[in-house]
């Protein structure tokens, strides 16, 4: 009972304070106000817990035999109830952010962190005279995390100034402060919060990026030690950070690479660390700035980044990633190589790094890197920019690697990334490359090949002929069959995988056979005989695939290549 009554004083509502028309004062009031609800909460949740704890204390007795020491009398069920009531009521007035009590709270962590700064001028070789005030604001800043429960409140925020304090103190000499901003920078740019106000993601975003928070991020990175397990994590938020701005703001992506973010996640990806979720992300990031963003992309080339990326992957040319994470990292590397390498001076700085003859590696080397490697070399050959490369690769030795690829596609294996599909079409679209940009000798040795073994090469192109035909064909009676149906154009289905394959397979065979001995046109005529094909069906694909070249090159290379196949469609 005696708790009761504590517990009842305790929370008894406060004297209404008296009104001063000093604003200093005023302002002292508020963080007084805001401090004692705090205290108050804290001191009420203990008090029934100590309640809770009695009663359980007093039911254990009750157990024991009636001679052991009588118990003071427990409180009633009632009593209780109404204990519990009253806590909880005062645990959801606390946990509910309105806009008074964000007021209040941005107004106290402005207060302290000027104390803070003051102390740390006036005392600045004495950190006990200005350690208290510190851990007071490092404190504050946690409670400001209530602030991402209601993005509502975002513009008031903004309002009040509190962004420009906020990202102020990234540059804070003690780094524990900086990495609890970054922190709450991290949870109020969450991505699913965002989504729930536009109106106050759209004010936060537009505020942080007004005082170049990007560059002040980078900042933040270059002096936290990662040996440092918070610092760490202080990094790991920091891309996170800019991961939530670059998917709600994908235009800011070039922003960020010029403000240093590229150059530190080269470096970061350079030192030679064990593998690590920041490690991961690091690429996750890079992949993320390069997907879209041409500009990145000559950066990229500008700062050597290929040649850091070579380096990165050369590792798996005879090893296998050891975990999951190491393997979603290795493919991270694998996609930015593939979105640097469509910006075309970048493939020179693959060449002179010696890419090509890593990636040939990687193919011979049958590790998990070969579907990767497979896919760099798809995007390094193909269209007019390929030219070197494709006549490098022959010089390489690289059709010894590529066309034992061709003859049989790997098993599939439990780990393997690539569908036999999308395997067969990447080693297809790099021989296709090779027909269309090797000129002289180089050619003379990949034509050679179709001749090799009673044109086996030439049985293998029109299997895939044949499969990715029947393909396209159970797609156009699908879409048929739905016109039909529905007069709805939009539920049709889009034209299925296999047609891409299926035009570079025929654009292959009108190659070798107009390029080639006599003799591969006549076993191509053989084979279409014995199984029931013809030569205007792969005619009319070479036809359609002239009007479809798509964006590769510029407009008189897309009017010259249209002009030589429909001159090798005349031929065949």
């Amino acid at each position: 009972m005696l708790i009761v009554i504590q517990l009842l004083h305790v929370l008894q509502p406060p004297n209404t304070p008296k009104r001063v028309q000093d604003e200093d004062n005023e302002e002292e009031d508020y963080e007084n106000e805001f401090e004692r609800q705090r205290k108050m909460r804290k001191l009420a949740k203990t008090r029934a817990m100590e309640a809770e704890q009695a009663e359980r204390t007093h039911k254990v007795q009750q157990k024991e035999p009636e001679d052991t020491i009588k118990t003071e009398k427990p409180i009633t069920e009632e009593e209780r109830e109404r204990i519990l009531q009253l806590v909880e009521n005062e645990e959801v007035e606390g946990e509910v952010l309105d806009e008074s009590t964000l007021k209040r709270l941005i107004l106290l962590f402005e207060k302290r962190a000027l104390k803070n700064q003051e102390m740390r001028i006036k005392f600045p070789d004495m950190p006990e005279k200005f350690m208290e005030s510190e851990v007071e604001l490092h404190e504050t800043i946690q409670e400001m995390h209530a602030v991402a429960t209601v993005p509502d409140l975002y513009p008031i925020m903004v309002e009040l100034q509190a962004v420009p304090s906020l990202l102020e103190l990234l540059a804070h000499e003690n780094t524990d402060v900086a990495v609890a901003v970054v922190d709450l920078l991290q949870e109020l740019t969450d991505v699913d919060i965002l989504h729930e106000s536009e109106e106050g993601a759209d004010s936060l975003i537009d505020a942080l990026l007004n005082q170049q928070i990007c560059a002040l991020l980078v900042q933040n990175l270059e002096r936290l030690d990662e040996s440092v397990k918070e610092e760490s994590e202080g990094v790991h938020n920091t891309l996170a950070i800019f991961e939530n701005l670059a998917e709600f703001r994908p235009d800011l992506c070039g922003d960020a690479a010029k403000q240093g973010l590229l150059q530190w996640l080269l470096r970061r990806l350079r030192v030679k660390l064990p593998f690590d979720g920041n490690k991961l992300y690091a690429s996750e990031i890079l992949s993320i700035l390069l997907q879209d963003t041409p500009d990145n992309r000559q950066m990229l080339g500008d700062l050597e980044g290929i040649d850091v990326i070579l380096q990165q992957l050369a590792f798996y040319k005879r090893h296998d990633p050891t975990s999951n994470e190491e393997h979603e990292m290795m493919e991270n590397l694998f996609n930015c190589l593939c979105s640097s390498l469509m910006y075309a001076p970048n493939r020179e700085h693959f060449l002179r790094g010696e890419g090509l003859q890593l990636m040939n590696l990687m193919l011979r080397e049958k590790k998990l890197s070969r579907n990767g490697s497979l896919k760099v070399l798809d995007h390094a050959m193909s269209g007019p920019d390929g030219k070197e490369n494709c006549n490098k690769f022959v010089d390489i030795l690289g059709l010894r690697t590529i066309f034992p690829l061709f003859m049989k596609t790997p098993k599939k294996n439990r780990r393997r990334i690539l569908t036999t599909e999308e395997h067969e079409e990447h080693v297809v679209s790099i021989i296709a490359s090779m027909l269309r940009n090797c000129r002289g000798p180089q050619r003379q040795r990949l034509l050679s090949k179709f001749t090799e073994n009673d044109h086996e090469k030439v049985d293998r192109l029109l299997e895939l002929h044949f499969k990715y035909l029947e393909k396209v064909e159970e797609v156009d009676l699908e879409i048929d069959h739905d016109r039909r149906v529905s007069n709805d154009l939009h539920t049709l289905k889009p034209t299925g995988r296999g047609l891409f394959t299926l035009q570079l397979v025929d654009y292959i065979l009108l190659e070798v056979c107009t390029g080639g001995p006599s003799t591969i046109k006549q076993r191509v005529t053989q084979i279409l005989n014995l199984r029931g094909g013809s030569l205007k069906t792969i005619r009319h694909v070479m036809r359609e695939y002239a009007g479809n070249l798509g964006d590769a090159g510029d407009n008189e290379w897309r009017e010259m290549e249209q002009q030589h196949i429909l001159q090798l469609v005349d031929k065949f």
